[in-house]
């Protein structure tokens, strides 16, 4: 009931953000902090700049919110303009193509975007952890055109369709990217901790 109840509330408060009811800006930032500034680290992998881009993201949802077409996915509109700026930022800062692979990419992985386990057994929660953040830290390591289709069907749960209008490229395109970055992906993980399982559905 809850995951069919939260659209309504999005619907909602977007709609109130509209008709320039400021608390529903707050309202919609604390439903999306946790998503959004995770998508954000995943593209910078620098939390300072994670912080900063998601700030720039709501000032520019205040900004262009009459703009927006409430027929649209509110979900891929606001991951749209948080990875405008996160592509212009990554594009002053370091020419790392979302089109082309980087190779020997010189920044080291985070342990930023590592989310808080549920209520395990001791030894149990300690090796899932240890599990997560290495499957994190191989994340890190992808080229950006795949970490960023990775968080956004893994992570964020987003539908392929609107993953495709958050990067503006066509379906094919995305299911490509990603069949790609999974392989990438369990390669690294194969490479870097070999003798363990490693399958697509854990990422």
């Amino acid at each position: 009931m809850a995951a069919e109840e939260a659209p309504v509330g999005v619907e909602a408060e977007v709609n109130q953000l509209r008709r320039g009811d400021l608390d529903a800006l707050s309202v919609l930032i604390a439903r999306y902090q946790n998503r959004l500034y995770r998508y954000l680290l995943r593209l910078v992998r620098n939390a300072a700049d994670a912080e900063d881009l998601f700030q720039q993201t709501w000032i520019r949802v205040a900004e262009q919110i009459r703009k927006y077409d409430a027929s649209r996915n509110f979900d891929a509109w606001l991951f749209t303009l948080a990875r405008h700026l996160a592509i212009d930022h990554l594009r002053r800062r370091r020419p790392e193509s979302l089109d082309e692979p980087m190779m020997g990419d010189p920044h080291g992985p985070t342990r930023a975007a590592t989310l808080a386990a549920t209520e395990r057994p001791a030894l149990d929660g300690i090796l899932e952890r240890e599990r997560d953040s290495r499957l994190a830290e191989c994340v890190a390591e992808l080229p950006l055109f795949y970490r960023e289709v990775l968080s956004l069907r893994f992570e964020e749960e987003m539908k392929l369709q609107d993953i495709a209008l958050v990067l503006d490229a066509p379906l094919s395109t995305v299911k490509t990217r990603l069949r790609r970055g999974l392989e990438s992906l369990r390669a690294r993980l194969e490479s870097a901790y070999p003798g363990e399982r490693w399958t697509g559905e854990q990422t």
